[in-house]
């Protein structure tokens, strides 16, 4: 018999989209964060603040825009937060 080493798995975090909520690893999602100058796109995922997460598609976009995005932050949009996000989402193809 030979000896092998059990090799560990990295931890691999998962979020959850709040468009479509369909579970998958943090880095394929984009993070949205209410911090203290209100509420900005994170690219680093790490900012400070409440986050949620989306996919890069217009459909989550969309359906999140609508409420679960704020209600998932705990906050209510200001017209220059909620017109930042759309000028983002305007970016994305919907597949």
């Amino acid at each position: 018999m030979t000896s092998r080493k059990a090799r560990r798995r990295r931890h691999v975090p998962h979020r959850t989209c709040v468009g479509c909520r369909q579970v998958l690893p943090k880095r394929s999602l984009i993070r949205i964060v209410r911090g203290p100058d209100g509420v900005k796109i994170d690219p680093t995922g790490k900012a400070p603040g409440r986050g949620a997460y989306l996919h890069d598609q217009r459909s989550c976009w969309q359906v999140a825009l609508r409420n679960s995005l704020a209600q998932a932050l705990r906050t209510e949009f200001v017209p220059e937060d909620r017109e930042a996000l759309i000028a983002f989402m305007d970016g994305f193809t919907d597949e």
